[in-house]
């Protein structure tokens, strides 16, 4: 199973950028669709965004509220996915999670990461 370690998370004010980065051991990347999910304080999780394999063609899905604002994004070379976040909202703060599995199972993947917090401030 793959192993999934988020950086990248922080403080930011309203309107800033971070880019969380997902490195991955014990499996190649590119095998993978690539998932980013959130989890806000007394909030489900929800998903935020995702990349399918390479085999796929790397197609990408965002959930409507972030479309527009945040880019996923892959490095096979260095078995790193990206979460690019650009016009960040209060709302988005939130722990973000890194996750992984089969294509037809992207929204329900197996394998995650311990995530990384993001404070939007505003």
């Amino acid at each position: 199973q793959v192993q999934l370690v988020e950086s990248g998370g922080g403080l930011v004010q309203a309107g800033g950028s971070l880019r969380l980065s997902c490195a991955a051991s014990g499996g190649t990347l590119g095998y993978y669709a690539m998932d980013w999910f959130r989890q806000a304080p007394g909030k489900e999780r929800e998903f935020v965004a995702a990349i399918k394999s390479d085999w796929s063609g790397g197609r990408t899905y965002y959930r409507d509220s972030v479309k527009g604002r945040f880019t996923i994004s892959r490095d096979n070379d260095k078995n790193t996915v990206y979460l690019q976040m650009n016009s960040l909202k209060s709302e988005d703060t939130a722990v973000y999670y890194c996750a992984a599995g089969p294509d037809d199972q992207y929204l329900r993947p197996g394998s995650w990461g311990r995530g990384t917090q993001v404070t939007v401030s505003s």
